[in-house]
């Protein structure tokens, strides 16, 4: 997209003050965005645990287990863009600060809780906090690198979210094997104490300059329907069945309240999102190209967990440290993705990157019961590097799209798709390999002698409850167990195939809509569809206050 009318001089958009502090300044935005993404992936090794019996644990039950991860979600998912709004009007650094605060009192009180009931409803606080935290750090961002730096600084920042959803595992992991379940919420709050004291002392405050009038309807539609969305998602996963009633009904008003949403920003005067953007090629093409990384990302651990501790028998400490190739690979190669971009544009290097997804993904074919584990290793390094490829363009594309002034909005918008393609990922995804297993270990289980109707159904839920099965037979059980195995291994292979087509048609939507080729700046063209009364340079004075800018 090309610019339209007069842009911010580079050698004023950013005060010198500022300026000289910027890396600084992305460390902390990091260690907030840690803790939050962290914090998804951390609760799933402790999940064991939670469901013993005090006081080793709380006594969850099944459904608990999946309310104290999903009223998270729900609320993080739902908030997301209301808090990207408040960023922009009230001030980023402001909204920043309370989130991490929320944040870290709902982590000491869910890691005191005292019944599931209990850390359900804190679980929520948490989400509360943590969706006031994520949009605005990418809004942050945009406002103290200058141009030509945004995609190195905006490669770092996404290579620390998938940082932090694989160390998680590995995390929780090493905190179990020495203090209570509690303590994998408690970890969080020295970081938010840092976090707090470095924000304070070094990040400049920035808002939106000409905000206009608040759009209160926008906002409610914007909640009520990401809720319902993601709710049905959730749902769906659960249940694994995506035709349920309840689904089709919770899915489909959700996105009948977007479609109201859409059509409501479309005739508003003072509307919370220009929805004139989603008609832009590359900025569509762009979110849903993160959405699809991340169902691909989502999807991969979720099953990882499974197949690695399950049917290799690792501990939940080893997995995590499995997964750290994933991880390294990501950062290393996100902060390194501009280079690509530079040498043979957007659409290329995004293009390449999913179909790298793509490739590996089905490449997880190859996995069996007793394949070496490096061949899992070498795919999490490949997989890292096509992942590495892609966010940070399409990070950049969405950003870049919108007016500065705006970044807190764009900021929800990119992690709206994010959230919602990592919900879709585990539900879906989740929901295939669920089916896939039953489809197989039925026939074992129906030989099973004594074995009434209810039970064989409990023990075809999954690897864990068909090995519980056989651990109770005895001796007897043992090939019951090795049988389990192979069933999870056929059903992880029709998913990751599925998953591999679905990262294949993300290349094909990149491919054909992205442009940006050779030499083409990313992003080149943020279009500004509405202009803010003020000019470039008062535009440039209100978004970072208190700070005289360069040149």
């Amino acid at each position: 997209m090309s610019a339209v009318g007069s842009e911010v001089p580079p050698c004023s958009t950013v005060p010198e003050a500022v300026h000289r502090r910027r890396w600084a300044i992305l460390a902390v935005l990091m260690l907030s965005l840690l803790i939050v993404v962290l914090d998804n992936s951390i609760l799933n090794v402790a999940m064991k645990t939670i469901a013993t019996p005090p006081p080793t644990g709380l006594g969850a039950t099944h459904s608990q287990l999946e309310w104290a991860v999903n009223s998270y979600t729900l609320v993080f998912a739902g908030l997301l863009f209301t808090s990207g709004l408040l960023a922009d009007r009230l001030g980023r650094k402001r909204v920043l600060l309370a989130g991490l605060v929320l944040f870290g009192a709902g982590s000491v009180l869910a890691g005191l809780a005292g019944s599931p009931g209990e850390l359900i409803a804190f679980r929520a606080l948490m989400g509360v906090g943590g969706a006031l935290v994520m949009p605005p750090t990418l809004a942050v961002l945009m406002n103290v690198f200058e141009r030509d730096e945004q995609p190195r600084a905006m490669g770092i920042w996404t290579g620390g979210v998938g940082v932090a959803i694989a160390v998680g595992p590995a995390t929780g992991g090493l905190l179990l094997e020495h203090f209570w379940w509690g303590s994998v919420f408690m970890v969080n709050v020295p970081i938010v104490i840092a976090a707090l004291i470095a924000m304070a002392v070094l990040v400049p405050e920035s808002r939106d300059p000409a905000p206009g009038r608040p759009d209160v309807p926008g906002v409610l539609l914007s909640v009520v329907g990401l809720v319902l969305l993601v709710y049905g998602i959730i749902k769906g996963g659960q249940l694994a069945d995506f035709t349920d009633p309840e689904v089709l009904l919770t899915v489909g008003g959700g996105l009948a309240v977007l479609a109201g949403f859409v059509l409501h920003e479309r005739r508003s005067r003072h509307p919370a999102l220009d929805v004139r953007y989603f008609r832009e090629p590359d900025f569509s093409a762009a979110v849903t190209a993160v959405a699809l990384v991340f169902f691909a990302l989502m999807g991969v651990t979720f099953f990882m967990v499974f197949y690695t501790q399950s049917v290799r028998g690792y501990t939940p400490f080893q997995t995590g440290l499995l997964l750290l190739p994933l991880a390294a690979s990501q950062l290393f190669f996100a902060s390194r993705a501009e280079l690509a971009v530079k040498r043979f544009g957007a659409r290329a290097t995004c293009t390449a990157g999913l179909l790298a997804v793509a490739a590996t993904m089905a490449a997880f074919v190859l996995l069996g019961t007793d394949t070496p584990i490096w061949v899992l290793e070498v795919l999490f390094v490949v997989q890292g590097a096509g992942m590495a490829h892609v966010t940070p363009p399409v990070t950049v594309t969405i950003m870049r799209a919108l007016p500065r002034e705006k970044a807190g909005s764009g900021s929800a918008v990119n992690n709206i798709f994010r959230q919602v393609g990592g919900a879709l990922g585990v539900a879906v995804l989740g929901s295939l390999l669920s089916a896939a297993y039953r489809g197989w270990i039925d026939g074992e289980l129906a030989g099973v002698p004594g074995l009434s109707e209810g039970d064989r159904r409990a023990a075809g839920e999954s690897i864990e409850a068909t090995r519980a099965l056989a651990e109770r037979m005895g001796p007897a059980g043992r090939a019951l167990a090795e049988r389990a195995d192979e069933a999870f291994v056929h059903a992880m292979h029709v998913t990751v195939a599925a998953s591999a087509a679905v990262a294949l048609a993300g290349a094909i939507v990149v491919a054909r809509f992205m442009p940006g080729g050779p030499g083409a700046s990313e992003g080149e063209g943020g279009r500004e569809l509405r202009q803010s009364p003020e000019g470039p340079a008062e535009q440039a004075a209100g978004v970072l206050e208190g700070a005289r800018p360069r040149g």
